[in-house]
């Protein structure tokens, strides 16, 4: 293999500029599909251990739909079916007005994946830690939706916190997908640097290390915060 390397191409301009906005545009992705996996996850989880029929029933369904259907076929669907079945102004506006679509788009369809994910770790965390704490609750006289809120969620999110780490790294990496879709991350602009370079093998290079770096960073922040808040703390403020 007669391949020449040449580390130096990736400083030169576009090129590093490239390199640049699409950890940039990564890093929005990722941050923003975990905002969105964290808020409808707990939603869910939450209403899956409810002791009425209809909200577990309705979070069981988001669950199993989103959960088993392929992120990349959610991004397609979401991309290019969604507005041409929805109402004719709502497509309208998401195909000529809605700002950056690929990028809502991805946050949307790899946020709503992960949350079903998320609704499952957070169910399980709150069946094994909070449940049978409902009745002492209770006979404090807290009401059910305090219960869930002042006790038994901050204690079963304490105890997935290491799960959570796992999603937040399954997101990070799923911000590659979004590339199908036009939105010119790390991955694509790795590409697009091979495109215009011929030197793909240094440009991905740069792309495998960037990704490793942005992983044991996210680990390394998640561990601070299960040692802050996490069981461990709750471990060490036990008596």
């Amino acid at each position: 293999m007669n391949y020449t390397w040449d580390w130096g191409i990736l400083l030169r301009e576009p090129y590093w500029g490239w390199l640049w906005s699409g950890l940039g545009w990564t890093l929005l992705i990722s941050l923003g599909s975990w905002t969105l996996a964290l808020v409808v996850g707990i939603g869910a989880g939450v209403a899956r251990t409810m002791p009425t029929r209809f909200l577990p029933a309705v979070a069981s369904v988001y669950i199993q739909v989103f959960r088993n259907i392929p992120p990349l076929v959610q991004l397609f669907l979401w991309y290019f079916v969604f507005p041409e079945i929805a109402p004719e102004s709502v497509g309208l506006w998401i195909k000529r007005e809605l700002p950056q679509p690929e990028f809502v788009t991805a946050i949307v369809g790899i946020g709503l994946f992960a949350g079903a994910r998320v609704a499952e770790q957070v169910r399980a965390g709150v069946a094994a830690v909070g449940l049978h704490l409902m009745p002492a609750a209770l006979a404090t006289g807290l009401r059910p939706l305090q219960a869930y809120r002042l006790i038994m969620l901050p204690l079963g999110l304490r105890a997935i916190f290491g799960p959570l780490t796992s999603e937040f790294l399954i997101t990070v990496k799923m911000s590659s997908i979004s590339l199908t879709i036009g939105m010119l991350e790390l991955t694509a602009q790795s590409r697009h640097v091979e495109n215009y370079t011929f030197h793909g093998l240094e440009a991905f290079a740069v792309a495998t290390v960037v990704y490793l770096l942005v992983g044991l960073a996210v680990t390394a922040l998640m561990r601070a915060l299960d040692r802050r808040f996490g069981a461990a703390a709750y471990r060490r403020a036990a008596p």
